[in-house]
């Protein structure tokens, strides 16, 4: 089991926005995620992984893979209230599922 962020390489933001980004993605993917699920990845240590993708089309991309697939996933885009245009897309969070389930759609990624 394990939690996959996709954070977007060409949009350039402090450490410090990318990072709440990244929670961002994280937290609204685990909203959506099944019950089961994510009992068994807060057994399994809640692992979490983060990946880069080369733009908004890519995460776009990974978006409709990841919800054909039936996985739990969110799109973040930004308020912009500090250092992004609003409306900006920054980040794709998906799952907690299965690893495998996950690889389908995000295993050709590199880290971050």
């Amino acid at each position: 089991m394990k939690q996959v962020i996709v954070v977007r390489s060409d949009v350039k933001m402090s450490p410090g926005k990318l990072a709440a980004q990244v929670a961002h993605a994280s937290l609204e993917a685990y909203k959506k995620a099944r019950k089961d699920d994510v009992s068994d990845w807060e057994l399994e240590g809640g692992k979490k992984v983060v990946l880069k993708a080369a733009g908004d089309k890519e995460l776009s991309e990974l978006l409709a893979k990841a919800r054909a697939e039936h996985l739990p996933c969110a799109l973040i885009t930004d308020a912009g209230h500090t250092e992004l245009p609003p409306g900006t897309v920054t980040t794709l969070g998906i799952g907690p599922a299965e690893d495998a389930r996950i690889d389908k759609v995000t295993g050709a990624l590199g880290m971050l």
